[in-house]
């Protein structure tokens, strides 16, 4: 006798389900990465298309704006993006080259560099952000669903949650 039927799917509790059902925060952080690589997508071809820059690039721009006096010394932005400092470097030549931010040596060090977003940087961020938001927000609810908000707010009380462990520690 044949058994025609679909096999069972792991983690569903159908009759032949051999598999493990991963815990909620497993299962929320694939939903979170498979939302975040989405919109990765999405917002690099519209960061390409607003500013003509790429979405690395446009990373660094809102790193900027969220510091007091738009500034960060480079080594700064390459640990918080978790980038190399040399890749930072050509990323930061094309930002200059399109008169998006400038560099000043740090006074005190020779060696180290601050860069500044410039009034065009901040007049495009101020123009296009909201169009950009909601490009975020479109993305998030078509790739997670109309509770992204929800969701989202999970994920961060997780890794709250996480974080206090890891603390007590």
């Amino acid at each position: 006798m044949t058994n025609d039927a679909e096999p069972a799917r792991p983690g569903t509790g159908a009759p032949g389900d051999t598999g493990t059902r991963l815990p909620e925060e497993l299962r929320l952080w694939m939903r979170l990465l498979s939302a975040a690589g989405t919109v990765e997508q999405i917002m690099a071809k519209q960061v390409k298309q607003t500013f003509g820059i790429s979405h690395d690039e446009f990373l660094v721009l809102c790193l900027l704006a969220e510091q007091p006096g738009a500034s960060l010394r480079m080594t700064q932005i390459a640990e918080l993006l978790g980038r190399p400092k040399t890749r930072l470097t050509y990323q930061v030549g094309c930002l200059s080259h399109f008169g998006l931010v400038t560099r000043e040596s740090v006074s005190g060090d020779r060696r180290g560099i601050a860069l500044t977003l410039t009034a065009k940087a901040r007049r495009l961020l101020a123009e296009k952000g909201p169009d950009l938001a909601a490009a975020v927000c479109q993305a998030l609810a078509e790739t997670i669903g109309p509770d992204w908000r929800r969701t989202v707010g999970a994920a961060a009380a997780v890794a709250g949650r996480a974080h206090a462990a890891a603390d007590e520690d």
